[in-house]
């Protein structure tokens, strides 16, 4: 079978081309994936935007979640065998899902939800896993208190869209999301936000609320133009969690008065280092499915493009690259 791939043009970074790699051989963990639906992320349009800006020396394929069925498992996989129907969100050190086949570690691998179709199910794995790990694995919110308050700041997103559901099933925190334009704010609310306000003036709208601070903080989207807004509204020995990184230096002078913690959550972290617990995403991976297949989730996605193509991948980069996505776009190959 002829795999087919859509990579970053190595002469022309800023645009994509065709090619057909040769079928890759598994390592001993890994599992090789016919893919059947990849979505698209804002870490595939920054990658690309570091090529453009970096060069390339070959073609780099993108692409991170996804959704496929095992062709073959390397020697040391023990969970998973050929006909699996999984779902996962990859490894930034390794070529991607924008490819009609692709190795991806079983550790980091999870079983595809029952049921959802593949679109459905490969909008969810990169949201799903920052969510989870910035909310119970750096802020620790299953521990939190019904009297305890939760901001996340950009509540309408792919992550979002995942966080707020995830906090309403494991913590008693109460949830103030935020959003801009009022189908946003509704989005949030069907999710099971407690709140939802705008962002653009986030201290008055709490104020109005009756909070001059909240407890713990979730950024979702730009941190240096948040920053000071957070740094006053964070309660003393609170924790913020920021998935965005900062383009230039965070004042610490009110987070160390407040003894407040920041955290970063970068969901690649376990698989770049092959951290000890790399397995743990996995085994997210498999709960997350387990709470759709009960019903108790629903999928994030927004936007199907058909076909695997140079056309249908730039027009999800833009779709992203707009900034106002609601849930994911997912290309079905």
């Amino acid at each position: 079978m002829t795999i087919r791939a859509i990579a970053v043009n190595p002469e022309h970074p800023q645009e994509f081309i065709e090619i057909n790699p040769e079928t890759p051989t598994p390592g001993e963990y890994d599992l090789r994936v016919e893919v059947k639906a990849a979505s698209v992320n804002p870490v595939d349009t920054k990658v690309h935007k570091g090529a453009v800006k970096n060069g390339l020396q070959l073609p780099r394929i993108l692409g991170w979640d996804a959704s496929g069925v095992v062709l073959e498992v390397g020697s040391k996989v023990s969970n998973f065998k050929p006909g699996d129907e999984v779902y996962y969100a990859g490894d930034i050190t390794r070529p991607g899902s924008n490819s009609s086949q692709q190795l991806i570690d079983a550790r980091i691998t999870g079983h595809k939800p029952q049921n959802l179709d593949w679109a459905a199910a490969a909008a969810l794995p990169l949201t799903a896993l920052t969510a989870w790990e910035g909310l119970f694995e750096r802020l620790n919110l299953q521990n939190a208190t019904e009297d305890q308050t939760l901001l996340i700041v950009g509540g309408a997103g792919g992550v979002g869209s995942l966080a707020i559901p995830f906090v309403k099933l494991r913590s008693k925190v109460k949830v103030i999301a935020t959003a801009s334009q009022q189908d946003s704010a509704q989005w949030c609310r069907d999710r099971g936000a407690d709140q939802v306000i705008n962002y653009k003036d986030m201290i008055g709208e709490l104020e109005k609320l009756g909070l001059k601070q909240v407890d713990y903080i979730f950024c979702l989207n730009d941190t240096d133009g948040h920053w000071e807004t957070m740094a006053q509204l964070i309660a003393p020995q609170g924790h913020i969690c920021t998935i965005v990184e900062n383009e230039h230096p965070l004042s610490m002078d009110q987070l160390k008065l407040k003894s407040a913690a920041l955290h970063f959550e970068f969901m690649y972290t376990r698989s770049m280092f092959t951290t000890p617990d790399m397995a743990r995403q996995g085994e997210i991976l498999d709960t997350v499915a387990e709470l759709l297949d009960a019903g108790k989730l629903q999928t994030t996605l927004n936007e199907t493009l058909q076909g695997l193509s140079v056309e249908t991948l730039k027009a999800a980069h833009q779709r992203v690259l707009e900034g106002h996505m609601r849930g994911k776009v997912v290309i079905v190959y």
